[in-house]
């Protein structure tokens, strides 16, 4: 089955459309199967045959709907009208227990079915509907008999549904509790409406249901409730409510139900139930509370008409009816009221019946007797004029009402006003007026008209014409009556509100009666009366929409006037109407016809559907003991056979897997076993079919004890007989089945349970079955026998390999224990059967290939060889070795190759591949031991040509082999030895022989155009390892590693080393080759055939088919990383790695494990039959070679990948000619614009959302595994690139896309819908590309920074919050976390140096600042960020490079964000580190009493926590007014104080202080006057200013005068802090005192011709700047005894920015009025400013000229100096000059500025 689907599932609907007969053909004989299997089902048949038929059933059934879903689409099933196939699903789409065991199934098939067959899905549809209403029956029952306090809601609910399965169960019960229901609702009087509406609905739905019996019970049920509260039994109980159990019956609706429908039932019993249930209430006044009655009442009046039409003297209910319009003289013991009543008396005389119409006379004196005015009316009431009043009303024929509703009307409103006009004035004659009346009859007949006359009035006119017809004076209006009638009859048969009102006036009810008296003779006014009459009587049933919901009236005209049939029937009704209500509006529709109830499929699934749903479930309903006991009370319909429950039993898989499971424990023949395990493997393959996987019903039972107990004898006791061996194979079959399908949710107590049963009994367990004596094996002569045993064989070895498999997945100790040493003792036994005979030509080949097989399962697991008590893992291995060797030498190499071998296909693989997992066992178990020497083969001794050993020679034949597999494999060998130095020397050695030698032949190799990928890349990973060595750089022939060499048969010259490595590249053209592989690379995703499709390998495992797949999985040990056939083959080992500036890693591969990665590059798991060998097809046969050009292979990522590496190690041995060649065929702008990262977003897209079949996830996975690993590989290169030569990748065609695709990849989010595997992968592609950013900024951040932060600028907030992701994820992953925050580091330290240098510059891109602060969404990223990485840095750990990347990302950070400071301020980063500071200061003294070298390593850590306090602080601090008020409130200065000591004696940690100092006084006034307070006092005290010398200003003063002369950092540094407190008055206080400016005069000047200024003049400079900024510091200035000279001759420095300082303190001095004259006074002063007004530069000009002006403000002495004609002719040419400059634009304040100055000082001297 598993094969046809698995072929199948390639074919589109085209080649469904071209083989349509054949797979018709196919479809119709699989739908006669299931039709066969479904209807040989019957009693007579043993129970095994019925349980063989419904399995069979079960299975092709499944198989047939998948096969469906393969080929055919669902739109396209109409075209495929194979009968048997459309009876098939239609059976199957009743079949209730197949629906519920797989429901994803069923739904398939109704999809199917109703494209097929509408006729079969409504069926169905109808029969679900049923099915379902059943369900809710059975819910019902249930719920309405639990105690407690029910959902009435949903109570309504389930019953409302449940009626339209009731024709068919027809269980009363449930019809009595919903009438109780209804009942209980109702009797509430503050019951919720909706909840009423919904109930009543249920009721009038029972009380007309087409089904006689059902409607029967229901009246019969009301009726029970009606006598229940109604009962004589009630008088005695006073204000009892009881009563109030009938409202659900007083509602109109309800009464006219009965009424209508119930009375005139043909069926007796209905129609006797429903007169005694209105006896009841007719009667019931006495025993009702008031509310009752009047709610009756209430709801009776609108039935009155209908009921009045059964009034009978004959009859009881009759009688009570006619009692209704009856007056008695005491008004209140009326039953209706007065209006209701008179209109029941004039309905009664339209009564068919003469007796009841002389009755009405009587009803109707008394209204007429006692009308108000009556003695002023006519006709008098004698006898002659009601002689014939009961015939008054039956006339002959009928009148037609209709009237005209054109859409447009012919009349005017002109007219008809004017004619209403003539008919209501006084002033006309009567005769006119009747004329006008006429005609508006006429008029009338238009519809469109009326809405004018009734605007007019003309209804109150006619009105009051009768009014005065009937008064005792009013004959002469008698000839208006009839016009005015017909208008009146025209407009109310026209409008029902009208007739509503008119119909409730009893005045005018009497005029129409009197009317009709008088004009008794006349048959037209008397025919129009008795209309009128009859429109205004019956108005109540005549609305329909009164009656049934969901009925609304006729918009488009005036409604029709209707009655009910009732009605109709019982009167004499004057006009011709359309009857309605010929059947209840409240009836229902049966969903299934009986038709449809007599096919057995349907009756069946309702039989099921009632058990399944009475007893809640299947579980329930197979436990009960005794089933026809307990369903006694179904109808014989609803009761299940005994061949029902055993399909219930049989389909149910949990019941029948259970029951499967316990014939095998109590079975007592292997014939109950095997027909039990056929049934298991049924469900199993049941399972697979129905797509369960995991969640199905045969994983959950792996989860029971049951299944182990079943088991556990055959696995711990060995077969005796072939017979026991026979049942052993079928057993084992089912395990691995079952097994190999629960593999992923395989439970670790099961696979453990598993191996401790294999490795119990050790001598008898089943592993030694893998390994009889020889003499048993030649003992075997039975052929059967012989199958048997080999049958035997190869289940053992797949549940082994199975067992392995899953071994992996286990985690905890005990397990891995296990796992451990069945690997090892497998592995022992399959060693003990390689070598049971001596001779190599006596193996078997069947029996070889299998043994194999299983080794390559054992050696693809890590360690596999040490968990022997008894055997070193080492000498496993050597045993290994040489049994594979022996293999390899016998079969392959002896024979000259596998064109002479008659070794099978699958056994070269198998023993090529153990050898390639072997070499990494040895690897990691051989330690210090040489074990590449054992690789070696010995020579024939035969072959006298060849004196010394083969060597690893063997080898290269396997290179060149026919089948690609074992060529991928057999280089992986040769990776794996080569990844050390020695393999390197003995594989060259081994290759000397061969053209080419090793490098030639492995190039070679790599560059083969027609070789597919896979074969390839392990050629690039030789490589790569060969360059590992290093290679001299000229000929050394005592050089034990030459590298490669080269022969040159021309010349005869032979070059080895670096030369020959250049010469073998430019002889192969090594990196146009490279050229075209990127360019006929191929991107997409990779899909399989049939022969390569994994999960058809892990299916078709019969002869030679076998697991590759997960034997190569099993190479990846118990890892993080999931089990994929795509992961790359390779890994990759760093080794002299270095840090970021190093350049001297090489990259060594080797093969750790053996997985297959691509569609061509892929292990194909198509091994070959035990005896026969099939040449594997060429890769120009893939399904790939068609969409790439023919003469090149498919070339894939993964060979890119390898290749990237090969590029990366070249470039460390021969760095300039790499990077040169790279250069000259642009490679690397190829390689990195390869791979778009849009691409890779849409397939992880597509992975997070998949849409198709499992194995296309799969293949999308494995394509983005492929590409970030490209990703990687490139980066890696790039980053060498740079560290080499940065040129390489600064170009912009190169630069700008691949920022792009970074950046682009960095936003992926790994957490939601990734995989283990898919996540690892993607987070190393992180790493790379973090630290090829990071490089790049390093390498050459000035050049290539914009462009990063142009790229950033697209993915900022994503990126950091990737970075957020990658500081999470600190302890699984350090590396990440590393990268991540160091390229943050060296990003944000690009922008602080681009802020420095851009200070006075406007940038034009966003800035990193810009972008963190003020970017949309961006701020609270950064929040987070910061948050983070705080957290990180305050951590208690011991990692102190975590702690420390952390710390330098944060200071970065802190310097450049403002959101970042914030952030900080907010988690009390500044208290943490002010109390971190107080804790350092407090240890330090502790340990400075404990003398010794630990306690200096103590010391020292501590300093470098305080240094780390500081620093945060000072960048938290930087430009932020919000942090230095909270460091000034946390006596951040007073801890500063107490720490100096310590400062002092150690210069680094001084600078940090003073730079913390620096940057907390900048532009903050209370920061530098905290400075000046005493230690120890409090901040907010001005008294705590010292006045003894004891603050820190004063320590600072002193460091500066100590270090004033040094030009040491530390000088710079507290000339700087002093500069910015020279700025505030309390400092300059203290400077003052402290006479420290006295050391300014002993700075030594320079001297002679080009006075340059040193460091130490010009901090000082600055700091006197800053000093004569405030007039005190002016005069503290001053006062200092020559300092006025020496500031003049430091103007005349020659270095600019001394010359601008000291001028500036000269210019600021001049606005001292104290100040003037001792300036004026100095005549050197003078010249320098009167000289500056010549100088070339503008500023110096400037500064000149305000000091001039400001020596002459308000100071008239002043005048007399600069008078000076040489001072006065500098003035004026400097202001002529300005006046005549045109500046720049940026400049034009200043030069204002400067002409201002000028201006004034030219009035100044003018005045």
């Amino acid at each position: 089955m598993f094969l046809c689907l698995s072929h199948f599932k390639n074919l589109q609907w085209s080649i469904f459309v071209r083989k349509k007969d054949k797979l018709l053909l196919v479809l119709g004989l699989l739908g006669e199967t299931i039709l066969y299997h479904k209807t040989n089902i019957s009693v007579e048949q043993p129970e095994v045959m019925l349980v063989h038929h419904r399995m069979a059933f079960i299975s092709i059934s499944l198989f047939t709907v998948r096969l469906l879903q393969i080929l055919l689409p669902v739109e396209k099933a109409s075209k495929v009208l194979q009968k048997s196939l459309l009876n098939a699903l239609f059976l199957l789409s009743l079949d209730v227990p197949f629906s519920l065991e797989y429901p994803s199934i069923h739904e398939s098939i109704a999809a199917y079915l109703e494209q097929m067959s509408t006729e079969n899905y409504s069926i169905y549809k109808q029969a679900s509907g049923t099915a379902y209403s059943i369900e809710c029956t059975c819910s019902f029952m249930a719920e309405v008999h639990k105690k407690g306090d029910n959902n009435l809601s949903e109570l309504i609910e389930l019953a409302d549904q449940a009626l339209s399965g009731l024709p068919y169960h027809q269980h009363f019960p449930l019809l009595q509790e919903c009438i109780h229901l209804c009942s209980n609702i109702w009797k509430s009087a503050k019951a919720n409406s909706l909840l009423q509406s919904e109930s009543q609905k249920v009721l009038l739905h029972l009380l007309s249901h087409p089904l006689p019996n059902i409607k029967a019970e229901a009246y019969h049920c009301c009726l029970g409730v009606v006598k229940d509260c109604l009962g004589v039994h009630n008088i005695a109980k006073p204000e009892s409510s009881i009563c109030h159990g009938v409202h659900f019956l007083l509602h109109p609706k309800v009464l006219y139900e009965i009424c209508t429908f119930g009375l005139q039932e043909d069926k007796n019993e209905v129609n006797s139930t429903a007169k005694a249930i209105l006896m009841h209430l007719l009667q019931g006044r006495l025993v009702m509370a008031v509310l009752t009655w009047n709610k009756f009442i209430e709801a009776l009046c609108p039935v009155i008409p209908v009921l009045q039409g059964y009034a009978d003297t004959k009859d009881t209910l009759g009688s009570c009816i006619l009692t209704l319009s009856e007056t008695t003289s005491d008004e209140g013991e009326c039953l209706l009221p007065r209006t209701a009543r008179l209109r029941a008396a004039l309905r009664l005389l339209f009564s068919k019946k003469h007796l009841v119409r002389s009755i009405a006379l009587k009803h109707l004196t008394f209204h007429l007797l006692n009308e108000e005015g009556a003695n002023l009316k006519r006709p008098h009431l004698h006898g002659s004029t009601l002689s014939s009043i009961s015939n008054l009303f039956i006339i002959e024929g009928v009148v037609e009402l209709k009237l005209d509703d054109k859409t447009e009307s012919i009349f005017k409103a002109e007219t008809v006003e004017k004619l209403y006009d003539i008919l209501t004035s006084d002033a006309v004659d009567l005769v006119l007026q009747k004329s006008a009346a006429e005609q508006l009859a006429i008029i009338l007949e238009d519809t469109k008209m009326h809405g004018i006359v009734k605007k007019l009035g003309v209804i109150e006119k006619i009105l009051a014409y009768l009014n005065e017809c009937t008064h005792v004076n009013g004959k002469l209006m008698e000839s208006i009556v009839l016009p005015c009638l017909t208008l009146l009859r025209k407009l109310v048969y026209a409008d029902p509100v009208v007739r509503l009102s008119l119909a409730q006036q009893s005045s005018l009810l009497l005029q129409l009666f009197r009317v009709s008296l008088i004009f008794q003779n006349d048959r037209a006014v008397l025919t129009e009366t008795t209309v009128l009459l009859c429109l205004l009587l019956f108005d109540e049933v005549a609305r329909t929409e009164t009656w049934a919901d969901g009925i609304t009236g006729n918009d488009t005209g005036p409604p029709a006037f209707s009655l009910p049939v009732a009605v109709v029937r019982r009167y004499h009704i004057p006009v011709r109407i359309t009857a309605h209500h010929v059947v209840s509006p409240n009836t229902v529709v049966l969903p299934l016809s009986s038709e449809c109830l007599t096919m057995k499929p349907v009756s069946d699934m309702l039989k099921m559907a009632w058990n399944l749903s009475w007893y809640h479930g299947i579980e329930n309903l197979l436990q009960l003991t005794n089933y026809e006991k307990e369903a006694e009370t179904f109808f014989d319909s609803l009761k299940l056979s005994s061949e029902d429950i055993l399909i219930l039993k049989i389909t149910h898989a949990n019941y029948g897997l259970q029951d499967c499971l316990n014939s095998i424990i109590q079975a007592v023949s292997h014939r109950d076993v095997k027909a039990a395990l056929t049934r298991l493997s049924f469900y199993v393959l049941n399972d697979r079919l129905a797509l369960k996987g995991s969640s199905g019903s045969c994983g959950t039972t792996l989860k029971s004890f049951v299944w182990q107990k079943a088991i556990n004898r055959f696995l711990q006791v060995l077969p005796a007989s072939v017979e026991d061996e026979k049942l052993l194979v079928d057993v084992l079959r089912f395990l691995n089945r079952l097994l190999r399908e629960q593999s992923s949710s395989l439970e670790s107590e099961s696979l453990k349970w598993l191996l401790q049963s294999l490795l119990k009994n050790k001598p008898k367990s089943l592993l030694s079955l893998l390994v009889r004596p020889e003499s048993q094996v030649r003992n075997e002569i039975d052929e059967i026998q012989t199958a048997v045993r080999q049958q035997l064989d190869k289940e053992l070895i797949r549940l082994f390999n199975t067992l392995l498999c899953c071994s992996m997945s286990v985690t905890d100790r005990e397990g891995l224990e296990l796992a451990g040493f069945f690997r090892t003792e497998l592995a022992l036994k399959l060693l003990q059967c390689l070598r049971l005979t001596d001779a190599p030509h006596f193996y078997g080949l069947p029996s070889l290939e299998r043994t194999l097989r299983g080794m390559v399962h054992v050696t693809a697991l890590p360690d596999w060889s040490t968990y022997s008590a008894a055997v070193e893992p080492i000498t496993i291995c050597k045993k290994y070795l040489t049994g594979l060797l022996e293999v390899i030498s016998s079969f392959y190499v002896e024979w000259g190759g596998n064109a002479m071998s008659f070794m099978g296909k699958g056994v070269t693989k198998s023993t090529v591949l153990c050898l390639l997992h072997l070499s990494h066992e040895m690897m990691a178990q051989a330690k210090d031991m040489d074990w590449i020497s054992l690789w070696s083969l010995p020579c024939d001794n035969n072959e006298e040509q060849v004196l010394s050993q083969l060597g690893l020679a063997w080898l290269v034949p396997l290179w060149v082999d026919r089948d690609p597999e074992v060529r991928f494999t057999a280089l992986g060998i040769g990776s794996a030895l080569t990844s050390l130095e020695r393999g390197c020397i003995a594989l060259a050695e081994s290759c000397q022989n061969i053209s080419g030698g090793l490098w030639g032949t492995v190039m070679n190799i790599l560059l083969d155009q027609f070789e597919c990928s896979m074969v390839r890349r392990e050629a690039a990973f030789i490589l790569q390892n060969l360059l590992v060595i290093p290679i001299p750089t000229e000929d050394v022939k005592d050089c034990i590693w030459q590298g490669p060499c080269v022969h040159d048969e021309e010349s005869g010259l032979s070059q080895t080393g670096k030369p020959a490595l250049k010469a073998l590249l430019y002889h192969c053209r090594f990196y146009e080759h490279v050229n075209q592989m990127v360019k006929h690379c191929y991107l997409g995703c990779y899909t399989f055939d049939l022969n390569s499709s994994k999960e058809d390998n892990l299916i078709i495992q019969k002869g030679g088919i076998t697991d590759f797949d997960d034997s190569f999985n099993l190479g990846q040990g118990p890892s993080s990383q999931s089990h994929s056939s795509h992961s790359q083959s390779t890994s990759e080992t760093m080794i002299l790695s270095a840090s970021l500036g190093s350049v001297t890693e090489l990259q060594a591969t080797n093969s750790t494990s053996f997985i297959p990665e691509t569609v061509v590059d892929r292990l194909m798991a198509q091994g070959q039959s035990d005896t026969t060998t099939t040449e594997c097809p060429s890769q120009h046969d893939s399904p790939m070679s068609a969409a790439l050009p023919k003469q090149h292979a498919v070339i894939t990522p993964a060979l890119l990948s390898a290749v990237c590496t090969l590029l990366h190690n070249l470039l460390v041995v021969t760095p300039k000619d790499t990077g040169i060649a790279l250069q000259q065929v642009q490679l690397l702008p190829a390689l990195t614009s390869l791979v778009s990262a849009n691409l890779v977003e849409r397939c992880i897209l597509e992975l997070k959302a998949p849409l198709g079949h499992p194995c296309h996830t799969e293949y999308v996975k494995a394509q983005v595994l492929l590409l970030l690993q490209y990703l990687s590989s490139v980066s890696r290169l790039l980053k060498s690139c740079l560290l080499v030569n940065s040129q390489l990748v600064i170009q912009d065609e190169l630069l700008k896309p691949l920022l792009g695709n970074t950046f682009t990849i960095l936003t992926i989010r790994s957490k939601n819908g990734l995989d283990t595997e898919l996540t690892s992968v993607l987070h190393e592609t992180w790493v790379d590309f973090f630290n090829l950013l990071a490089t790049l900024l390093w390498k050459s951040g000035q050049i290539s920074f914009p462009s990063v932060t142009t790229a950033l600028a697209n993915h900022c907030t994503a990126i950091i919050d990737t970075i957020c992701d990658c500081i999470r994820l600190s302890a699984e992953y350090p590396v990440l976390y590393m990268a991540s925050l160091q390229f943050l580091s060296v990003l944000l330290n690009e922008e602080g140096r681009r802020q420095l240098q851009d200070k006075h510059s406007t940038c034009q891109n966003p800035t990193i600042s810009f972008l963190l602060d003020h970017a949309e969404g961006c701020q609270a990223s950064v929040t987070q960020l910061t948050a983070l990485i705080i957290q990180v840095c305050e951590r208690k750990s011991s990692q102190d490079a975590l702690k420390e990347v952390a710390t330098n990302a944060l200071l970065s950070l802190l310097a450049v964000s403002k959101n970042a400071q914030k952030c900080a301020l907010e988690v009390d980063l500044i208290d943490s580190c002010i109390e971190n500071m107080k804790h350092v200061h407090a240890q330090l003294n502790l340990d400075s009493l404990k003398p010794g070298k630990a306690q200096k390593k103590k010391e020292d850590n501590l300093i470098k926590q305080l240094r780390c306090s500081m620093q945060l602080l000072r960048n938290c601090l930087f430009q932020n007014e919000e942090c230095k008020v909270a460091a000034l409130k946390a006596h951040l200065v007073p801890v500063l104080h107490s720490l100096w000591p310590w400062f002092l004696i150690d210069d680094s940690s001084m600078q940090i202080a003073l730079h913390l100092l620096c940057v907390y006084t900048a532009n903050y006034p209370a920061g530098c006057a905290s400075l000046c307070w005493a230690s120890g006092g409090q901040l907010s005290l001005p008294s705590a200013r010292s006045a003894a010398g004891n603050s820190l200003m004063h320590s600072v003063l002193k460091l500066a005068s100590q270090v004033s002369n040094d030009n040491s950092p530390v000088q710079q540094v507290v000339f700087c802090l002093l500069s910015n407190l020279a700025l505030s008055h309390d400092c300059r206080g203290i400077i003052q005192k402290s006479n420290f400016l006295q050391n300014f005069l002993s700075l030594s000047l320079p001297k002679g011709s080009h006075k340059n200024s040193g460091n130490a003049s010009t901090l000082w400079l600055k700091l006197l700047l800053n000093v004569s900024f405030g007039e005190d510091g002016q005069q503290m200035i001053m006062k200092i005894n020559g300092f006025l000279d020496q500031i003049v001759e430091m103007c005349k420095y020659k270095h600019k920015s001394s010359q601008h300082l000291a001028l500036l303190i000269l210019h600021n001095i001049c606005f001292s009025p104290t100040n003037k004259p001792k300036v004026l006074a100095n005549d050197k002063a003078i010249a320098v400013l009167s000289a500056c007004l010549e100088s070339d530069c503008h500023a110096v000009q400037r500064i000149g000229a305000a000091s001039l002006w400001a020596l002459l403000h308000n100071y008239q002495k002043a005048k007399v100096t600069l008078k000076n004609p040489s001072i006065r002719r500098r003035i004026d040419e400097a202001y002529s000059l300005a006046k005549k400059t045109i500046p720049q634009p940026e400049e034009n304040e200043l030069h204002a500025y400067h002409l201002k100055c000028l201006e004034n000082i030219v009035q100044l001297l003018d005045c």
